[in-house]
């Protein structure tokens, strides 16, 4: 079964979906600035475009281009810098 979900006033939007690897999203983002918290472990795969990132726990601000990941511990949050439009696929433990 799927299921959509909308952020930040439509400017984030995913699909939610059940593959054999367990829980997972697939959505795209427009440019802006945006805040996620976390309640499950996370994997996120950028699939299109580019995240600038800060992780947890860190000042500075990291590139994840199309075809690079990383992961986010469950009750953390993260900051994201979104240049141009940008795909990523997330799977949840």
């Amino acid at each position: 079964m799927l299921s959509t979900n909308s952020y930040f006033d439509g400017k984030v939007v995913s699909i939610a979906f059940e593959p054999p690897e367990g829980p997972a999203t697939s959505g795209v983002m427009a440019a802006g600035e945006y805040t996620f918290g976390t309640s499950q472990n996370e994997r996120m795969i950028v699939t299109a475009g580019e995240l600038i990132v800060r992780l947890p726990g860190s000042e500075e601000w990291t590139s994840f281009p199309a075809g690079t990941e990383f992961n986010i511990t469950a009750g953390d949050s993260f900051d994201l810098q979104v240049k141009t439009p940008t795909a990523y696929l997330c799977y949840y433990s």
